[in-house]
């Protein structure tokens, strides 16, 4: 009964936990005291689940026995037979299929879709106040110049070829992650209270607003978010303010927020097709492929009902045992999959996809600590299945298939649909959207954007093109422009290059986006690699650079990929480029536009 609930969509939140262990993975259950109350939790648990009591007073038996060796949450008095029972959830293995079968971008769609574990991502420097009526081609920009020179590359920046004899400072848009940032308002106002915060007013009533903002921002960066986990420091706000947070989050956005006695999660919608979002391994920064998306699905299948202490290898084993076809249907998109053909060795099978999806489910705190060595298939993982059962939002069951998933999960009536997008996107184009949606933000094009950057305190840049809010302080955003490091600053530099070569003039109707020639960016990168100090990798690699390059820029919404693969940028671009000297250049023939003469210098004379 519980996989089905789970299978459609239901997420079940704990009411506490009698252990009063501090939340997230990586608690062992080694002290008897703590695997008696936890058994008992699970046999209250058992009244209320009908159908697999048995199973729940056979752990009390246990329990009673041998309260000592009994496994917390597991029914088992041994994880490695326990782990031997491990069953998938249908929903989840499901999921793990369409991965399997995905191309990489719809793969990157469906995580979207399915978990909502994204990130907001904004644009960085302040907003440039203008006529909402003037074109982000031809209006003010928000422009800071890479610097020239710098006394050393201690953070991966960019360089100055020629050594000038003065070295300028990195200009930053804001603080580091998590910090203030100079452009921020301030928020702040006081240090938090070391005093128990379940007792203090949870509406928020008399509270600085400031307090709400952070906690807002907070989730909106990070939909999950622990008792112990790196974000802690947060999490009291969060529960705090929980009943405001939930009644603003369920009103502007849709968003449904629960809030446990360890963790939060906010429940975020999909961004709809080619939303160019990607999960990324949380130490390495390489991209999720399809098989790796694909076994992420496999072991949360399997985790959402496993024993608190599992062995590795036993997991390992369960997942081969549950998806024997992974590997036939992920081959048309040329990845890899399991192989579980018994003459292969266990440590083949320890591929690089499954190291990426444990390591994104230890960051999430699923897992505790994963073995250093892959081979150690004795190593005992300690899980959590509580935030196993928080991580996916969509609710599989209910699709056809993988696109009526993440078609499924962006529905949304026109007024919600518009302000996710400007919360959780750079910008929000008026062509980009639907006729029903570009006339909601017609209709609110000032309160709508002014009501989400009060409630996430962020800037709104209006446009006759579409609005965008942007965070000067570049701490709600997962990629920063401007940005510290080589890529961020040659991105920077391309950006404004492009502008200013292919910026249409007034009048020119461009359809919004216009078309860059691949000789020009080729050109470009070139110029960069020529004035800089670029790494070694790029140095060698011009292509690398190129791709690492258009990516950013790709991800940030400033520039876009037609069916053909035509690079067009995109208006927002123009906000990064220097000030347009549009008027033109006066001329000599007779055909040019008369310029105001100069009066010619006086004459000498007899008398001057």
């Amino acid at each position: 009964m519980e996989q089905q609930e789970y299978a459609v969509g239901a997420t079940r939140v704990a009411a506490g936990r009698p252990d009063g262990r501090t939340g997230g993975a990586g608690r062992g259950t080694a002290d008897a005291v703590l695997a008696v109350r936890e058994a008992e939790r699970e046999v209250e648990r058992s009244v209320e689940r009908g159908a697999e009591g048995e199973v729940e007073r056979e752990a009390e038996r246990d329990c009673e026995a041998d309260p000592v060796g009994a496994v917390a949450g597991s029914g088992a008095d041994d994880p490695q037979t326990s782990a031997e029972g491990l069953s998938p959830d249908p929903g989840l293995l499901r999921l793990a299929h369409w991965f399997a079968a995905a191309t990489p971008g719809t793969a990157d769609d469906l995580c979207t879709a399915s978990f909502g574990l994204y990130p907001a991502r904004h644009l960085g420097a302040a907003a440039a106040p203008a006529d909402p009526a003037v074109s982000w081609w031809h209006g003010p920009t928000a422009h800071a110049a890479v610097p020239r020179a710098r006394e050393a590359r201690t953070d991966g920046g960019l360089r100055r070829a020629r050594r000038d004899a003065a070295a300028l400072p990195v200009v930053r848009s804001g603080a580091k992650q998590g910090g203030p940032g100079r452009h921020r308002r301030p928020e702040r106002t006081r240090a938090l209270p070391d005093a128990p915060r379940d007792v203090q007013d949870r509406s928020g009533e008399g509270l600085p607003d400031a307090e709400r903002r952070i906690a807002a921002r907070l989730l909106l960066a990070h939909p999950l978010v622990t008792a112990s986990g790196p974000h802690a420091d947060g999490f009291p706000l969060i529960r705090r303010h929980r009943d405001w947070l939930t009644e603003r989050f369920d009103t502007l956005l849709g968003y449904r927020l629960v809030i446990g006695p360890w963790h939060a999660r906010l429940f975020k919608a999909g961004l709809g097709p080619g939303a160019a979002r990607r999960l990324e391994h949380p130490a390495t920064g390489a991209p999720f492929t399809p098989a790796g998306y694909a076994r992420l699905a496999l072991a949360l299948a399997l985790l959402v009902d496993a024993p608190e202490q599992l062995p590795y290898g036993r997991l390992v084993q369960a997942m081969r045992a549950a998806a024997p076809d992974l590997a036939a249907e992920g081959t048309p998109t040329g990845t890899a999959a399991l192989d579980t053909s018994p003459e292969t060795s266990l440590d083949a099978a320890l591929d690089a996809s499954l190291d990426m999806a444990l390591a994104a489910l230890a960051d999430w705190q699923v897992l505790g600590e994963l073995p250093a060595d892959p081979g150690d298939t004795a190593f005992v993982l300690t899980v959590d299945r509580e935030l196993a059962r928080a991580v996916p939002a969509g609710p599989p069951a209910l699709a056809d298939d993988a696109a009526d998933l993440i078609r499924r999960a962006a529905e949304a009536e026109p007024g919600t649909a518009v302000r996710r997008l400007l919360a959780e996107t750079p910008a929000v184009l008026a062509t980009d959207l639907p006729e029903d949606q570009r006339e909601w933000l017609r209709e609110h094009r000032l309160s709508g954007p002014a009501a989400l950057a009060e409630f996430l305190g962020l800037e709104a840049e209006l446009r006759a093109e579409g609005v965008a809010l942007l965070d000067p302080a570049a701490e709600l955003t997962d990629l920063a422009l401007p940005g510290a490091g080589t890529l961020a600053q040659a991105a920077l530099l391309l950006v404004e290059r492009l502008v200013e070569e292919v910026r249409p003039l007034p009048g020119e109707d461009t359809g919004g986006d216009v078309a860059i020639p691949d000789a020009l960016i080729d050109g470009v990168l070139g110029d960069i690699a020529d004035d800089h100090d670029l790494p070694a990798r790029y140095l060698a690699d011009r292509t690398a650079l190129r791709r690492d390059a258009l990516d950013l820029l790709h991800r940030l919404g400033l520039i876009t990929l037609t069916p053909r693969a035509t690079w067009l940028l995109r208006p927002p671009a123009a906000r990064y480029a220097p000030a347009p000297d549009l008027r033109p250049t006066p001329g000599t023939g007779r055909h040019s536009r008369p310029t105001t003469p100069t009066p010619p210098p006086p004459r000498e004379g007899p008398h001057t």
